[in-house]
């Protein structure tokens, strides 16, 4: 800000009334919160107990790695991977329906996409364990039940994602092809799905490796993967078996986010 005569003037920053209050409500919450967290002290066999964990993942089994006669880690991080990477694609297809559905500017009617919506947050409101848990039941406890739980929970979280981008799309190639006798389908697929393409696999990637780190996960309540093996090296306290396990569940996650990573910066 300047005057007539070209000197300028400091402009002082204006107080936001709002600021002290919001403090204020902050502090209170989190004073709210921590008041009903019960806390009982520590047991006194956990530095023990902490001590041993430490010596486990420092000193690792690897004779665990690979065993031949049954199950190993190597087995279990495949089967982890397997789960992650059929949940993924059984989501991600079975959302581009939902996605279209719930998609305000693929419809005139806007209840019609709002149904959608509601539907989509409908299925992504259960947790994947939750749905584990469920499916255990239904199909009994395996692998097969993680795949089932990830697959339809992916579906409610891809689904806002894919319809997010839907609506972003330029509608300039898309009338121009129904100005030349273009039918709906052929929109879709020559006008729509080229725009969109990039960003479902994008999302699909980085949908996948929240599902390996989900995987990891379900199988220590029976829906297999590289969980089950650790759940029950906990409850025995084979501390050196813990170790290699999470070694391998880090070098697993590490590697893939490297490699996801990089195939999305070649996608975007």
């Amino acid at each position: 800000m300047t005057t007539k005569n070209g000197d300028h003037l400091i402009q002082k920053p204006r107080k936001n009334p709002l600021r002290w209050p919001i403090i204020i409500a902050l502090a209170l919450v989190y004073i709210w919160a921590f008041s009903g967290v019960p806390f009982t002290g520590f047991k006194e066999t956990a530095g023990q107990i902490m001590k041993s964990i430490m010596a486990g993942i420092f000193s690792p089994d690897w004779g665990y790695v690979y065993l031949p006669e049954g199950e190993d880690l190597l087995r279990g991080l495949l089967d982890t991977l397997a789960i992650s990477i059929l949940g993924t694609v059984i989501s991600a297809v079975l959302c581009i329906p939902f996605a279209f559905w719930s998609a305000r500017n693929m419809s005139k009617y806007r209840p019609i996409s709002g149904s959608g919506k509601i539907m989509l947050s409908f299925i992504r409101t259960f947790p994947e364990i939750i749905m584990a848990i469920l499916f255990i039941k239904a199909v009994g406890p395996g692998s097969f039940a993680g795949v089932l739980a990830l697959g339809l929970h992916s579906i409610g979280m891809l689904g806002k994602l894919f319809a997010d981008d839907i609506e972003n799309i330029d509608f300039g190639p898309s009338e121009a092809l129904l100005a030349s006798g273009a039918t709906r389908m052929q929109q879709l697929w020559f006008a729509v799905l080229p725009q969109v393409l990039p960003g479902f696999l994008n999302y699909t990637l980085y949908r996948f490796e929240i599902n390996v780190r989900s995987a990891t996960i379900l199988g220590v309540i029976g829906a297999g993967g590289i969980g089950t093996p650790l759940i029950f090296a906990l409850s025995t306290r084979s501390w050196p078996r813990v170790g290699i396990i999470l070694l391998g569940i880090v070098v697993m996650i590490t590697v893939i986010d490297l490699i996801s990573g990089y195939v999305r910066k070649k996608l975007v």
